[in-house]
């Protein structure tokens, strides 16, 4: 999985959930060749790498044993990290959504690894406990569109996505659609107190925090939801319910395409071809969590923007760990913790090979990005809930 001598890094991560989808297991050598996979040397897997295009080493078992103990001294950064069980995964995302609307969703269906979607309904009627890996497609959980009204509100995909979005709040019981988002954003947040594994990009970072943040309080101006917002609604923020943020002021104004200061869209000075962030280095033996979510041919990564494009750094809480950094513009763009048994991690951006993805843009064609380090972020995070958790030593 090296720079120079993997073919298809995205599809690599297919093979190794096809591997693991047949109860046979992988050791992912952390930091080992760009975080190599150890899989077993079968007929069917050999073929199934040729078929998609995958680079593969055929080595015996004397130089796996070796390459093994090389990993395993204590001189070295690198450890061996056994997977175990393919994760069942959910993406949620609405009905009638178009796969390149979403990096996830476009780079699952690229690497070949299943999925499967739910939407409100399901997550409402804990349809989650059903898997153990759940994607956000971008989300606004406050309740206000999106934050499209400034710029589409006589648009007719807008129009029609929010008379959508009012129906089925009326079908399931509620009255406003924030009301309907918040209670989804609280079943999302049982679900990884529970144990589960959450990843979201862009928008449903920040506003999933927000939906928490705001739990019973109206931050919805009335073209949202019919009625005027709460006086003093900041003062009502109630960061201790949030997962990664504090501190953060909303932005109030409806026409603003902005949530709040969280997001360093507007505050950052960097050019596209300077845009660049950085991956943290960790020790894979006593932080092997952070180490597998890094795993890259790279330590430096090309940016990407989005609604949500990173994350202001003194906004973010003292026990989340920022995994990947532009340190010149003071931003976080790669960030992970922990909430209850389960973890989450939030990524900025839209598109990792779109740098500047707009409505109406054209899909990515991953084809021509079969080595892209950004997405390659993404593919840990689906494989990370594989990995055989180590018994604790108290």
């Amino acid at each position: 999985m090296g720079v120079d001598n993997q073919k298809n890094h995205l599809k690599a991560y297919g093979i190794t959930y096809w591997v693991l989808n047949k109860d046979l297991k992988v050791k992912w050598l952390l930091n080992y060749q760009g975080g190599s996979f150890l899989l077993p040397d079968t007929e069917a897997i050999q073929r199934e790498c040729q078929i998609r295009g995958v680079s593969f080493d055929v080595i015996s078992n004397a130089k796996a044993e070796a390459i093994l103990e090389d990993i395993s001294s204590p001189s070295q950064n690198m450890e061996a990290v056994v997977l175990e069980k393919a994760p069942k995964i959910a993406v949620y995302t609405p009905e009638g959504k178009l796969p390149w609307d979403d990096a996830v969703t476009m780079v699952l269906n690229y690497a070949e690894i299943p999925y499967e979607t739910v939407y409100d309904e399901e997550v409402l009627n804990d349809g989650l406990l059903l898997f153990d890996w759940l994607h956000l497609h971008h989300e606004d959980f406050t309740g206000q569109f999106g934050k499209f009204y400034g710029a589409y509100r006589a648009a007719s995909w807008y129009i029609n996505e929010k008379k959508a979005a009012e129906d089925l709040a009326q079908k399931l019981g509620y009255n406003k659609v924030s009301d309907e988002k918040s209670a989804v954003a609280h079943k999302i947040r049982d679900y990884v107190v529970g144990g589960g594994f959450m990843f979201a990009m862009c928008s449903a970072t920040d506003s999933f925090d927000i939906a928490l943040s705001a739990e019973g309080v109206d931050i919805c101006e009335p073209m949202f939801d019919g009625d005027g917002s709460e006086a003093g609604y900041q003062n009502k923020i109630d960061y201790n319910k949030t997962f990664a943020f504090t501190n953060y002021q909303l932005e109030r104004s409806p026409t603003v395409y902005e949530f709040s200061s969280i997001d360093m869209t507007r505050k950052r000075q960097v050019s596209k071809t300077t845009d660049y962030f950085s991956l943290m280095e960790f020790s894979a033996k006593w932080d092997p969590i952070p180490t597998m979510l890094c795993q890259n041919h790279t330590a430096l990564v090309k940016g990407f923007m989005g609604q949500t494009t990173s994350f202001t750094r003194d906004e973010i809480k003292s026990n989340v760990l920022v995994m990947g950094e532009n340190k010149a513009n003071g931003e976080a763009k790669y960030i992970h913790g922990i909430k209850g048994k389960g973890f989450f991690t939030f990524y900025g951006g839209h598109d990792p090979e779109d740098y500047q993805h707009r409505v109406g843009d054209p899909k990515t064609e991953l084809d021509l990005h079969p080595t892209s380090p950004g997405y390659r972020l993404i593919l840990n995070n689906v494989l990370f809930p594989a990995a055989k958790k180590k018994k604790q030593k108290t």
